[in-house]
């Protein structure tokens, strides 16, 4: 139950942006993105810059998703000022650390 309250907090600062997640649940389970917005308290939007872009990111329920410790602060900036090269941004950022999934 804490777990919710403190996600709750860290949604109300939106503080979220540029954190990696990972999928626990649907068709993208096993999955990493990073979140690049906040809907409401439910949802977050993510991208992985392959499948999921910035320009049409997935929408997602909080409670299917697992917060790692890494944080892409470049990528948030860019998120942040809109840049058009933010899709390569994630795509060398998840792929280095070997957390990108192959297709």
């Amino acid at each position: 139950m804490t777990k919710v309250i403190i996600e709750v907090n860290i949604l109300q600062d939106n503080d979220l942006v540029g954190n990696v997640v990972y999928s626990k649940a649907g068709r993208d389970e096993g999955n990493y993105y990073i979140i690049v917005g906040v809907v409401d308290s439910n949802y977050v939007l993510l991208a992985d810059g392959k499948c999921k872009k910035i320009q049409k990111p997935k929408k997602k329920k909080i409670k299917h998703l697992q917060l790692t410790n890494e944080v892409a602060y470049d990528i948030k900036e860019s998120v942040v000022n809109k840049s058009y090269d933010s899709d390569s941004k994630i795509r060398k950022f998840l792929k280095p650390k070997g957390i990108v999934k192959e297709v």
